[in-house]
């Protein structure tokens, strides 16, 4: 079930995350990056890692947009 939560989660922040690489939406990174959090925390739990796998993707993704943004746009 944790691992069902955790690729959910990962999706969902994917799919927010879309619309955050647009510029000035830049602040949705920071919403992506809660939710990746609190899928790693999930996913860890679990014998198969790909929820695990596609959150910390998605938070690469999100860190470097927000690295190359400034933080906020």
């Amino acid at each position: 079930m944790l691992q069902f939560i955790s690729i959910v989660i990962g999706l969902v922040c994917a799919a927010l995350m879309v619309p955050g690489l647009i510029p000035f939406l830049g602040w949705m990174q920071w919403l992506v990056l809660v939710g990746c959090v609190a899928g790693i925390i999930f996913g860890s739990f679990c014998k198969r890692k790909i929820g695990l796998v596609i959150n910390i993707a998605v938070a690469i993704v999100a860190i470097v947009r927000l690295m190359l943004g400034g933080g906020a746009f």
